[in-house]
């Protein structure tokens, strides 16, 4: 087959208004595919500007290694180009590498966690209910609390010891204590897919890239035998349209290059013959011989069992028509039509018809061989991502972010510290040059001095004899005069030499030194505070860290970008698993796959697809900020206004507002809780004052008592003796009375036996004087009737002599 050369020819981007068929050919692809080509390898005084990318990204990178060239350093120190008379140790001074370190891994240092907030109206209802719930415990706390204590009845929804006070701390609660399951197992799918991607190693990488080159970039993508995957990509063989926005957000195409062999070929394109790969092969030959490609690699992949691809990913817009058909019952009927489909509005009106179409946005997946025309890859990308919200927009499959980018040139911190680490290179090699050029001091023997000295011992005085005097003890024998008498110039025998030691050369070698450090510290913000390789011995504490405080900052856009990434990447997984779960094959298998390490979500899992999700990264707090966080704990504890455990529950909060504000929380209900428990003392102590003055009445009650009824004892026990007493009396008196009775009686009986015998005399008196009367009478009546004469019936016996018996009748 004969040679072929590579020709890159001018080839603008086809027009974006073209039919949806158009765009599905292989033509519009190849046309794309030639535009990036032209774009990014045209040359331009020999130059071309991917190359001369891929050269600036891998001198910095080298620069961060501290394995960059030496070449421009020997043209400095060479003198008409030869270094024959130096010898030197031109191994690079590893600075940059140091400060390259510190931050990335200050920022791997920093733990984050992705948090899944359901925004969607379902969500937001059962939120909103449960809020209600909360409140109506609220609200009804001091009755549903006496219901308890009085019937034994818990009518609460949750835990009244937990209840918010007020509408801040209900809102607090919800931050803290609410977390459906629905949030939980997004969550959940999300970790698990990206630890199943091992994204924290890729993310180390992108770290690293940001602060190395200014430009880090990721990739999602979905393949159907291993599912979500997430790549980290080389930013030196990425191509992207032009923009000025730091996150790439309106970037219409994206591309990678890669080298591979001719074998992988058939996987991207199976039709492939051995005729075509052989060819391809020649073009490849070509292009690495066209850009000398190799020498930007350094391995063996270059050789004509390669080629060299353009893997592409375009986005254009896709018409959506249908044709609505009005039927007779009222009803209608959609028909898919092409977005060709435009009939008349009169067409329209009598079929009893209408059009609807609607515009998205689409990707279009490419491979081409670069230097060539040969497509083997162009078709409407599969799986893209679109938010729920807004699904007419397509998510491309890269993530980048540079963001210290203006007008398309990406700055990054490795390239302000090369001026200056060329500068301390170039210093440290001029060390090495005035060191070795330094000799030791010397001293000076005066000969003549040394002969005109006697030791007194007839020995002379060598040489070496005053070299081991003046070494041993510091001392030197000379004389002031010669032998003859004259003075001696040579007196000082042996004199010290003060070689030239370069000493001020190399005190202000190692200032400029110094100095070019500090201005890498200056233009990057990296202070002695930040890797604490020179802390200030004068400076307080509080400053140091204030200081280390403020390199934090300088370098907070490079944190940010890294959280950016990770966070689109979280939201594109979110978008993907929704993706899987309803409309994939291999549903069940995902599902189970994501809750094999939590068995309880498994059915939250399933309806992930139906929810909305909005994400956001919660960064752990770094250094400085945990520790005022816990010197806020510490002054807390010291002063008792929280308890041990909220202090626990405190430092596990990873959102240092919420941190705050739950520390803030815990210390008013902690003060609260005390004053009520001084309430409760106090009236506990009025209570025991209360009581205990009862006690005290009391007790002197029952002493009145005691002394009352001792006294009422005493009283009843006199009044007893009295009684006794006068009982006693009573019995004398009774005796008395019982005597005076009998005596009464028997003077009664007397009486009465003397008033029965004067009625018995009485009446045997009257018997007589009745008998005498009747006697009387008969003589009377008898003297009537017999007229007898008168008779006296008085006789001497009646009277004695001056008394009468009448004088002796009782009185």
């Amino acid at each position: 087959m004969k040679e072929v050369t590579v020709k890159i020819n001018p080839a603008g981007f086809p027009d974006q208004f073209a039919s949806d068929r158009e765009k599905e050919t292989y033509e519009y692809g190849l046309q794309i595919g030639q535009a990036i080509q032209y774009e990014w390898f045209r040359k331009d005084n020999n130059n071309s500007r991917f190359y001369n990318q891929w050269g600036d990204f891998h001198r910095l990178r080298l620069y961060a290694r501290g394995e960059q060239s030496v070449a421009k350093y020997k043209n400095e120190m060479a003198v008409d180009g030869d270094l024959s008379h130096l010898n030197l140790d031109w191994t690079p001074v590893p600075i940059i590498p140091k400060f390259v370190d510190v931050v990335v891994n200050g920022m791997n240092d920093r733990l984050f966690k992705v948090k899944a907030y359901a925004q969607d109206s379902i969500s937001l209802q059962k939120k909103t209910k449960y809020q209600d719930m909360i409140q109506a415990d609220m609200l009804s706390k001091d009755i549903l609390t006496d219901i308890k204590n009085n019937l034994g009845v818990d009518a609460f929804d949750t835990n009244p010891d937990e209840l918010p006070e007020n509408d801040e701390e209900l809102a607090l609660y919800m931050e803290l204590k609410y977390k459906p399951a629905i949030e939980i197992a997004e969550e959940e799918a999300i970790n698990t897919i990206l630890d199943q991607n091992k994204y924290n190693e890729t993310r180390k990488r992108i770290d690293y890239d940001i602060a190395t080159l200014g430009i880090g970039i990721a990739k999602h993508m979905f393949l159907p035998g291993a599912g979500v995957k997430i790549e980290y990509v080389d930013p030196s063989n990425v191509v992207y349209s032009y923009t000025e926005d730091p996150n790439f957000r309106d970037c219409f195409y994206w591309g990678e290059i890669k080298t591979v062999p001719i074998t992988e070929l058939l996987k991207i394109d199976t039709t492939l013959t051995n005729e075509q790969l052989e060819e391809i092969s020649k073009y490849s030959q070509s292009w690495y011989n066209y850009y000398n490609s190799s020498q930007f690699y350094n391995n063996s992949l270059f050789s004509q069992d390669s080629a060299t691809l353009l893997y592409f990913n375009y986005k254009t817009t896709k018409k959506i028509v249908y044709k609505k058909k009005n039927l007779d019952n009222g009803n209608f009927k959609i028909i898919d039509k092409e977005d060709t489909f435009n009939p008349p509005q009169e067409m329209m009106d009598e079929g009893n018809f209408e059009k609807i179409e609607k515009t998205i946005d689409v990707w279009y997946d490419g491979v081409m061989v670069m230097g060539t025309n040969i497509m083997l890859k162009w078709e409407l990308s599969r799986n893209m991502v679109r938010p729920k919200s807004a699904s007419q927009y397509a998510i491309p499959n890269y993530v980048a972010v540079a963001p210290r980018m203006y007008k398309g040139a990406i700055e990054s911190l490795v390239k302000r510290m090369i001026p200056f680490a060329d500068l301390i290179q170039v210093t440290h090699l001029k060390l090495q040059q005035v060191i070795s050029k330094v000799v030791p001091d010397g001293v000076f023997i005066d000969a003549d001095g040394i002969n005109e000295v006697d030791l007194g011992n007839g020995n002379a005085y060598s040489p070496e004899d005053a070299l081991r005097l003046y070494f041993q003890t510091g001392s030197v024998i000379g004389r002031s005069y010669t032998g003859d008498g004259e003075f001696n110039n040579a007196r000082v025998p042996i004199q010290e030499l003060n070689s030239n030691s370069g000493q001020a050369k190399i005190s202000s070698l190692v200032g400029s030194y110094n100095h070019y450090l500090g201005m890498i510290r200056d233009v990057t913000g990296l202070n002695e505070a930040r890797d604490g390789s020179m802390p200030d011995p004068n400076s307080l504490v509080g400053v140091q860290k204030l200081a280390a405080l403020n390199s934090n900052t300088a370098t907070r856009h490079i944190l940010e970008s890294s959280l950016y990434i990770t966070k689109t990447l979280s939201e594109a997984i979110s978008y993907r698993v929704a993706d899987i779960l309803e409309y994939s094959d291999f549903k069940e298998e995902f599902i189970l796959q994501i809750g094999k390490y939590n068995v309880s979500i498994l059915e939250d899992i399933k309806e992930l697809y139906i929810y909305d999700f909005g994400i956001f990264i919660e960064v752990a707090p770094d250094a400085e900020e945990k520790a005022q966080l816990e010197a806020n704990i510490q002054m807390a504890l010291s002063r008792d206004a929280i308890y041990l455990e909220d202090a626990i529950d405190i430092r596990e909060i990873r959102n240092l507002k919420l941190a705050n504000q739950y520390l803030k929380l815990q210390r008013k209900k902690k003060e609260d809780t005390i004053q009520k428990n001084q309430q409760a003392q106090q009236e506990m102590q009025g209570k025991i004052q209360q009581q205990s003055q009862q006690a005290a009445a009391q007790n002197a009650l029952q002493l009145t008592q005691a002394e009352t009824q001792s006294k009422m004892q005493i009283k009843q026990a006199e009044v007893g003796f009295d009684i006794e007493k006068l009982k006693q009396e009573a019995q004398l008196k009774m005796e008395l009375m019982q005597m005076e009775f009998n005596l009464q009686m028997q003077l009664k009986g007397v009486e009465t036996e003397q008033m029965s015998q004067k009625d018995i005399i009485k009446e045997k008196a009257k018997d007589k004087r009745i008998s005498i009367q009747n006697t009387q009478q008969s003589k009377l009546i008898d003297q009537r009737k017999n007229n007898l004469p008168p008779v006296n019936f008085e006789s001497n016996e009646d009277s004695l002599d001056g008394f009468d018996m009448s004088e002796f009748e009782p009185r």
